[in-house]
């Protein structure tokens, strides 16, 4: 550690700021600590991120710095996004009403298999939309359920925290608020458990790999 004691606070946290501003997708913990041979403290790296993230909050930048699923990333505040958007006019991929109560069944009450898909919605699913949320890496399969079969459990992915700005699943808005227009909300009602336990599994990984 003798050679990173010397390393000042302002100096170390330019290194920091130049990894992250100049990096395509977010950096963990562990990406982080690479800059250092990985002989900091998880705790110290923290904070000084959290001091960088206040440090640009204050001086009103149209930039922020957020951790998110995978890490943490530089990205431009919500407000400013609409006008990006003339500049980068890529459209995501529009979802039919289908696979879109398929995503929000998976994300409520993960992990599910396919039947319990089924059973919520009363119909048989739909193998496309299935397709559609692996191939966006919105979703993946997590493990097998132990009964006759061991069907397969379907779970989000940190990609889909990632797209949405989440650090976990807790961070999904509430059911109440959900717009009916979007996927009728009566579907997931209880909340299911399965999402906390899922929840904790994801958060073990944010911003520590």
């Amino acid at each position: 550690m003798e050679a990173f004691e010397a390393i000042r606070p302002e100096p170390f946290k330019a290194i920091l700021e130049a990894a992250l501003l100049t990096a395509r997708e977010a950096l963990s913990l562990d990406d982080l600590k690479k800059m250092f041979d990985g002989r900091l403290d998880n705790g110290v790296l923290r904070n000084c991120l959290e001091t960088i993230r206040a440090d640009w909050a204050e001086k009103g930048s149209p930039i922020e710095l957020v951790c998110l699923a995978s890490g943490w990333r530089f990205r431009a505040r919500a407000e400013f996004m609409p006008y990006l958007e003339r500049i980068y006019p890529e459209k995501p991929p529009k979802y039919s009403r289908v696979t879109l109560e398929t995503l929000a069944i998976i994300a409520y009450r993960q992990p599910v298999t396919r039947g319990d898909i089924e059973e919520i919605r009363g119909v048989a699913v739909n193998s496309s939309a299935i397709r559609a949320l692996e191939e966006r890496g919105w979703i993946d399969v997590v493990g097998h359920r132990e009964t006759p079969g061991r069907p397969a459990l379907y779970a989000t992915t940190r990609q889909f925290l990632d797209d949405l700005g989440l650090r976990a699943v807790s961070e999904l808005p509430a059911l109440e608020t959900i717009n009916p227009d979007w996927f009728n909300p009566s579907l997931l009602e209880p909340a299911s458990a399965g999402v906390e336990a899922h929840d904790e599994l994801q958060e073990q990984t944010v911003g520590t790999e």
